[in-house]
């Protein structure tokens, strides 16, 4: 290098992608269900308290795993095709409704869960619009 020149090293375009299209696509269906496994199990312990595990108990689990699984599914094909404020509020929604129902499946009041997921949900809003507003432009394409 001669002297009085500087050396300008750019930054890669993207950052690699360390897995292929196979493992995104099994992502986009194994994250969800994995989750709603988790979810429904922790509704169901919550709604028993410490009894006994019994069929409705189970039968609980399950069709709440399965409407989270739905949901779940439904918000991540819908809001990324909205603009910013109401793909924001749509996941955010979702998390704040998850949390009241698991808050009230424990025996709490449907006004303190209420409180609790509109608290959750406005924490998940400022957190999600702050993420899309500073990467994507004003008609929604994403900064690169």
């Amino acid at each position: 290098m001669r002297r009085g020149t500087k050396a300008t090293a750019r930054p890669p375009a993207r950052t690699p992608d360390l897995f292929g299209e196979r493992v995104h696509r099994a992502a986009r269906i194994g994250i969800p269900v994995v989750l709603g496994l988790v979810y429904g199990y922790w509704a169901a312990a919550n709604r028993r308290g410490d009894g006994p595990i019994t069929g409705w108990n189970l039968l609980f689990g399950f069709v709440t795993a399965f409407a989270f699984i739905v949901l779940c599914l439904a918000v991540a094909t819908l809001a990324p095709r909205l603009r910013r404020e109401a793909h924001s509020l749509t996941k955010s929604a979702f998390a704040g409704a998850a949390i009241a129902f698991l808050y009230n499946q424990s025996g709490a009041s449907v006004l303190s869960a209420t409180v609790l997921g509109l608290v959750v949900m406005a924490g998940f809003f400022v957190a999600f619009f702050y993420r899309y507003y500073t990467r994507e432009d004003a008609q929604g394409n994403r900064i690169r």
